[in-house]
């Protein structure tokens, strides 16, 4: 089971680094096309970042539902750690409406707004390592 919570901490790393880094891709594609500048390699960056963010996620929830089936763990913590991983895959999902109005060549929100929604993904990470590492609450 250890290699397999290795894969999934692995995969869970991978989706992050997309989750964290592609709403940077709209901020500079909003400030790009506010300032006229040519945008369409940011456009190709996302598609490519949300596709490969998108299979690693799906590879750590596999992994986790695994790894959950085999160590049989229960208790609120876990709870609540899966409450916060669907509230990520729910920003997976925003990620994805906002790359398809980039792709359609539709206004995104505000560079401010985009920056403050870059920051939710680290309000809903910290308290998922909490409860996975930690497991505050038995």
């Amino acid at each position: 089971m250890l290699w397999i919570k290795c894969f999934h901490v692995l995969g869970v790393m991978a989706w992050m680094a997309g989750i964290f880094y592609l709403p940077r891709i709209f901020v500079h594609y909003a400030e790009g096309t506010a300032a006229g500048e040519d945008v369409r390699r940011l456009v190709t960056m996302a598609t490519r970042l949300y596709a490969f963010m998108t299979l690693m996620a799906l590879f750590a929830m596999a992994l986790g539902i695994w790894l959950w089936q085999g160590y049989g763990y229960a208790g609120l913590w876990l709870k609540i750690k899966l409450m916060l991983v669907v509230a990520l895959v729910g920003y997976h999902i925003v990620c994805r409406y906002f790359l398809q109005r980039l792709r359609a060549n539709r206004p995104l929100p505000k560079p401010l707004v985009l920056r403050l929604f870059n920051e939710v993904s680290l309000l809903l990470v910290v308290p998922i390592l909490i409860m996975a590492i930690v497991k505050p609450t038995g």
